[in-house]
């Protein structure tokens, strides 16, 4: 594996200014964030997949280094999406899409509304908690979360939605260990970015970014191939039952993706290498 410094760049969109980094030649491989995270928590798969593809990490707008231009407001996943189809339009169409979490329903909103922009999506654990049979332990969970930041804080507030989500024990990184308060397993400048991050989440983005429901008929008649990865240490939790509903719904077989939620992580070379296995039709 080569190494590749990335090159940074900005890109004003409407009420913010995008950061976002680019490694490599080849095909566009764009890769988006959830939640309160940022480019650097995709930095050991950026550069894995960079022999192959020109890879796009970024800040979504209100993270880390991609500022707003007024007051936030409740994150919206078409605005998300419109950034994202903006930042394609920057650096290659059509571009392969990868998104984790949150993420992942910025990418099957850009799939539904901007199709022509998108190649392939692999949609990491989106957690459509709309599509459970019953969602309302999980609704209750979200605004429990919410709740606990309105009353203790952001910190108090992570503690309960990584139980939530199933990321309070944590797996292993490959070749070494990572502070368990640090479950991203990214470097500790990523995660002291990442973690300024967590007042704007809880205030305006956990609710309506888990709330957004995908536009299934929409994604089955796209012409987009849409994958839903799932993580191997996932199964059984809800996370990994929300992404298996879409799935079924979209008629697909989801990928086992190594790791847990945020597999990435800790498992750079193995996710890396799975996720091109997807985007290269094995």
């Amino acid at each position: 594996m080569s190494h590749h410094e990335p090159e940074t760049h900005t890109l004003k969109v409407p009420g913010a200014k995008l950061y976002y980094e680019v490694r490599g030649s080849g095909p566009v491989l764009l890769l988006i964030p959830g939640g309160p995270q940022d480019a650097g928590v995709y930095d050991g798969i950026a550069e894995r997949l960079a022999d192959h593809y020109t890879t796009v990490s970024y800040d979504p707008r209100g993270n880390s280094r991609s500022p707003l231009d007024g007051e936030p407001e409740e994150q919206r996943v078409d605005l998300h999406g419109d950034d994202a189809a903006l930042l394609i339009s920057e650096v290659g169409i059509p571009a392969y899409v990868f998104g984790n979490s949150a993420g992942a329903h910025v990418g099957l909103d850009l799939v539904t509304r901007h199709p022509t922009l998108v190649r392939e999506l692999v949609a990491h654990e989106p957690p459509c908690l709309t599509m459970l049979d019953d969602p309302s332990e999980m609704m209750a969970g979200g605004k429990d979360v919410y709740d606990t930041y309105l009353r203790g804080g952001a910190g108090a507030a992570m503690g309960k939605f990584l139980e939530l989500n199933g990321l309070d024990g944590g797996s292993e990184p490959e070749g070494g260990s990572t502070p368990a308060d640090n479950p991203w397993h990214e470097d500790p400048e990523t995660y002291e970015r990442v973690s300024g991050n967590f007042d704007y989440f809880f205030s305006h983005g956990l609710m309506p970014l888990s709330l957004y429901e995908p536009d299934v008929e929409a994604l089955r008649t796209s012409g987009v191939p849409v994958t839903v990865g799932l993580g191997e240490a996932d199964a059984g939790k809800a996370i990994y039952d929300m992404g298996l509903a879409l799935a079924l719904r979209l008629d697909t077989d989801p990928v086992a993706f190594p790791g847990d939620h945020l597999g990435f992580g800790p498992h750079p070379e193995a996710f890396a290498d799975t996720l091109h296995r997807v985007l290269d039709g094995g």
